[in-house]
């Protein structure tokens, strides 16, 4: 790979997974919910589940889209019902207070397995893999899950402390369901593209 492309594949994986999506408004959400310690499983599973992703769809995951059509609808489906779920859990998340004893973040498994329904994961690896590792081959696909391993590690650390920080504005109950329902809408809204493309 050369240094003019890594430089791309390393500005685009930070770009695209630095900006608003379903991961890291989940992480805002969680670090204002629940803290930066309690999140941090969270993190790491989004901050490996998506490099996994990128290998799994590079070595042929999407020859099962090629081959079975109907997979790509039931996973555009999938995807849609988890989201909106989870935006209810976001939306209807108790204060920090009794979080603490009854709620919980997601886990590192579960973020892990978020990114198989993640839309904006999805569409990340396609891209990447079919601009900066047309070949294929492991190397190539080792480079851009790295790419993506190094980008999560600034990307997701800094959704989380945004939330945290802004844990302190909404001790208030009333501010906290607000930020919540404003963090379910914005999640739902995810999905615009994936419902409806440009």
């Amino acid at each position: 790979m050369t240094y003019e492309l890594f430089t791309a594949l390393m500005t685009f994986a930070l770009v695209t997974v630095i900006t608003p999506g379903p991961n890291n408004l989940m992480l805002m959400a969680s670090g204002a919910n629940f803290g930066f310690r309690r999140t941090v499983p969270h993190m790491i599973g989004i901050g490996l589940g998506m490099p996994v992703l990128v290998i799994c769809v590079g070595i042929g995951v999407m020859q099962v889209f090629d081959a079975f059509p109907v997979s790509h609808t039931i996973l555009k489906v999938v995807s849609v019902i988890y989201l909106v779920y989870l935006a209810w859990k976001i939306a209807n998340a108790a204060p920090p207070k009794e979080t603490e004893a009854t709620g919980k973040p997601l886990s590192f498994l579960q973020a892990v397995a978020f990114q198989w329904v993640n839309p904006k994961a999805w569409t990340m690896a396609l891209t990447s893999i079919t601009l900066y590792a047309t070949s294929r081959d492991f190397t190539a696909l080792l480079w851009v899950a790295g790419a993506f391993l190094a980008g999560s590690f600034l990307s997701t650390s800094s959704w989380t402390v945004m939330g945290q920080q802004l844990r302190r504005l909404l001790k208030n109950p009333m501010r906290l369901r607000v930020f919540n329902w404003v963090m379910a809408i914005l999640l739902v809204a995810t999905l615009i593209p994936v419902l409806w493309p440009a």
